[in-house]
């Protein structure tokens, strides 16, 4: 068993003796750090395949938050961290790229949790990752992570209006196996079983295994025109993809706002993003 699956087993157990949504529950100021290292070429390599990215030239721009994955859990599943990890949805991220960031440079990260933040279905953290090279800041994220539970009705949001989403013009059509999560899993150390296998998926009230929503985002950057000159990226997780299935990227025309949607019409929105470009 990794390190990581060890992690993810203590924080298992641990989770049912946590109660999100208490009063004046607080985070801890804990910053977890990787010494600088080079990105792992093994790792790098199939990362790159599975989500289309070019095989050479800089990180792509999702990876550093790949790298900083075990960190995160690692904070999220440490006694003091006032959410269970069981059940945590990832509802946002946000990514800025100060430079690009070359595999072979010595990237060092740090992991903290930012704010926690009532949300009309439960409680929802904000976790920052910094990547720094010779302490230069060059890559930043901040994710949004919900905890969900019952809340009290005059504490809680109201519900949002329906959103109006444009259909954007379809750009591409992709067909996922029922292998993708297994296989990604294996080039990014996310072995989460939602991903894994529909038995595991089940468990957590699944039909099937769904697709990791950070392989979403990165696929859609991977496909995105002047990909290479992408700085920022805000996207937002709606909908699970199922494995296997079909889903269909669309993008506006400037390629600055996209869309992952799925369905028999495309009616089903599951990620939304906006990205900006070097100038």
């Amino acid at each position: 068993m990794t390190g990581l699956e060890l992690t993810l087993l203590r924080g298992a157990l641990m989770s049912p003796l946590k109660r999100p949504g208490r009063p004046g529950t607080r985070l801890p100021a804990t910053r977890i750090t990787r010494p600088g290292a080079p990105a792992p070429a093994e790792l790098l390599a199939r990362y790159r395949r599975i989500c289309r990215f070019p095989a050479t030239g800089p990180l792509p721009l999702t990876y550093p938050h790949v790298l900083a994955f075990p960190l995160a859990m690692r904070l999220m599943t440490a006694r003091s961290f006032p959410l269970p990890v069981l059940g945590l949805v990832h509802t946002w991220i946000e990514i800025t790229s100060h430079r690009p960031v070359h595999p072979e440079e010595s990237l060092q990260l740090i992991v903290h949790a930012e704010s926690l933040s009532p949300h009309r279905r439960g409680t929802e953290v904000t976790v920052v990752t910094e990547a720094r090279v010779a302490d230069e800041p060059v890559w930043e994220s901040r994710s949004g992570y919900l905890a969900r539970h019952a809340v009290r009705a005059a504490l809680a949001d109201p519900a949002p209006a329906p959103e109006h989403l444009p259909g954007l013009p379809a750009v591409a059509e992709w067909r996922l196996t029922g292998d993708l999560g297994r296989r990604y899993g294996a080039a990014s150390g996310d072995r989460n079983p939602i991903h894994l296998h529909p038995l595991t998926a089940r468990l957590f009230g699944f039909p099937r295994a769904i697709a990791h929503g950070m392989w979403t985002v990165a696929r859609c950057l991977a496909e995105a025109e002047g990909a290479e000159h992408i700085r920022t990226v805000r996207a937002e997780f709606r909908a699970p993809v199922l494995l296997p299935g079909a889903v269909t990227y669309a993008a506006d025309g400037s390629g600055t706002t996209f869309q992952l949607r799925g369905g028999p019409e495309g009616e089903r929105i599951h990620l939304t993003g906006a990205v900006t470009r070097d100038v």
